[in-house]
């Protein structure tokens, strides 16, 4: 039964998990290693983890990957800051003016039902083909997911919350800082992780289309010239960037909670 497993049993149990995890990880690129290997599977078309792994070398002695990298992480994380912004700010002001909200919902659901993959182009005819472009791209593939979760998260605040705070003779902004955000932070977050990933494949859509630098670049480029491994090394990269991005904002949600934790 539940009730009779040992308080020291979770940790073990976690450490179980994360073994048999590196195990099955472990096996599965053996296999795969083993089967490109054995002919298989061509190399041409999916290449052994070893090829992979072996084609950092050449990126980073061109002296390419830390660049390209940098110019696509900056492009992010002036998208995505400008999405948090304007996504949790906006929301914030449409749920505590109950008018604006039912006034902004329809263009809001309007805007964000346009295809992004549509309106690419003309960003690129309005802005250019450079940073201010992947910038914006960035900025709408991200910010429609945080604006509604803010909604959401607000309006998912007890009323008895906000008496006490009125009782209290607290201001707007009191009740926000110290009733609001804090209930609607977990979903706040879970929005945040989402739109981090949309956000930087959305960076990498729009390099692919139209850009001279990038890590998007470097894969339209690497495909071009049929090199798979180059390509395979390229997709993990940044597989690792959007993984290390929602653990930090793991880290980032943990040090919020402490902060507005009761005492």
């Amino acid at each position: 039964m539940w009730s009779e497993r040992r308080p020291g049993g979770a940790p073990h149990a976690g450490r179980r998990i994360v073994l048999a995890q590196v195990v099955v990880a472990l096996a599965l690129v053996m296999a795969w290693e083993g089967a490109v290997r054995a002919g298989a599977v061509s190399a041409l078309y999916l290449p052994a983890p070893s090829a992979i792994f072996e084609s950092f070398g050449p990126l980073l002695v061109r002296g390419q990957l830390l660049h390209h990298t940098a110019v696509t992480l900056a492009e992010f994380a002036a998208g995505y800051a400008a999405a948090v912004v304007a996504g949790i700010g906006f929301g914030v002001v449409l749920v505590l003016t109950p008018s604006a909200e039912r006034f902004a919902q329809p263009f809001v659901a309007a805007l964000m039902s346009v295809p992004k993959v549509a309106i690419v182009p003309l960003l690129a005819l309005w802005l250019g083909i450079g940073f201010s472009h992947k910038v914006a791209i960035v900025f709408l593939f991200s910010v429609f997911q945080i604006l509604y979760s803010t909604i959401a998260g607000i309006k998912q605040t007890r009323r008895e919350h906000i008496k006490v705070a009125r009782a209290f003779r607290a201001t707007t902004l009191q009740t926000v800082w110290k009733v609001i955000l804090p209930s609607a932070v977990p979903t706040i977050f879970a929005a945040l992780r989402v739109s981090a990933s949309v956000g930087l494949v959305g960076a990498l859509f729009a390099e692919m289309l139209s850009s001279k630098e990038g890590l998007g670049n470097l894969i339209t480029r690497s495909t071009a010239s049929l090199d798979t491994a180059e390509t395979f090394a390229l997709i993990v990269l940044v597989t690792v960037l959007a993984v290390a991005m929602v653990a930090a904002l793991d880290l980032l949600e943990r040090v919020v909670f402490l902060r507005w934790r009761p005492a």
